[in-house]
């Protein structure tokens, strides 16, 4: 099997080079950081719970960069991914997304691009593509937000993601993960192992965080 990053961690020479390297390379933007959560958030969570109350949606959970926040420093982000199953008659010929955004922009909320924008949140709606993303959308874990309740993928399938989609921010925010200590190998591994990710994480490693050639 091919070796694992995670067991340089604990070495946080080799972590803070890697970084000092990513931000070398334009990955990293200190600016990026310290921004409160918007109170918006909230009510947000509650729309979307809303529809899924509704039977808009089954399933539901928070990715990308907002997602990542629940392990990492805060992050300024400008819109939130939301990973969602669809509740859809079999047979059903409209777009996917078709009774999401009907649902939403009849109560008001506003189509911008590929974005709804809910109590000054932009929103993406994104069906899984691929058995990554279903997986994580089905082993997400639930969380509150001020007392709402919602659910986020995991930091491993976040990580995952990150690797797989492989540009410049994904790597950067793989890299924070990392200098975080929040993966765990026993739980990322057989993730990225299921997936076919494994060389691509070992490769990773080498670049970034003085894993062996």
């Amino acid at each position: 099997m091919l070796s694992s990053p995670l067991q340089d961690a604990p070495s946080r020479g080799v972590i803070n080079g890697g970084a000092r390297r990513a931000a070398k390379e334009g990955l990293i933007h200190e600016s990026s950081y310290g921004s409160e959560a918007d109170s918006g958030m909230k009510a947000t969570l509650e729309v979307i719970n809303a529809m899924q109350k509704d039977g808009i949606i089954a399933k539901y959970a928070i990715g990308g960069a907002v997602g990542a926040t629940y392990y990492l420093e805060p992050s300024a982000t400008l819109d939130i991914d939301i990973f969602v199953a669809l509740k859809r008659p079999a047979g059903a010929s409209r777009l996917p997304l078709a009774p999401i955004y009907e649902y939403l922009v009849s109560r008001g909320h506003q189509s911008e691009k590929e974005y709804l924008v809910s109590e000054g949140w932009p929103v993406q709606f994104l069906p899984p593509g691929d058995a990554l993303e279903e997986e994580a959308l089905e082993q997400a874990v639930e969380t509150e937000v001020e007392g709402t309740r919602t659910w986020v993928i995991t930091a491993e399938h976040l990580a995952a993601m990150a690797l797989k989609t492989g540009r410049a921010k994904d790597f950067a925010r793989l890299l924070e993960f990392v200098e975080a200590g929040v993966l765990d190998a026993k739980t990322l591994d057989p993730i990225l192992e299921r997936h076919g990710l494994l060389e691509k994480w070992e490769q990773f490693g080498v670049k970034f965080l003085g894993g062996r050639p």
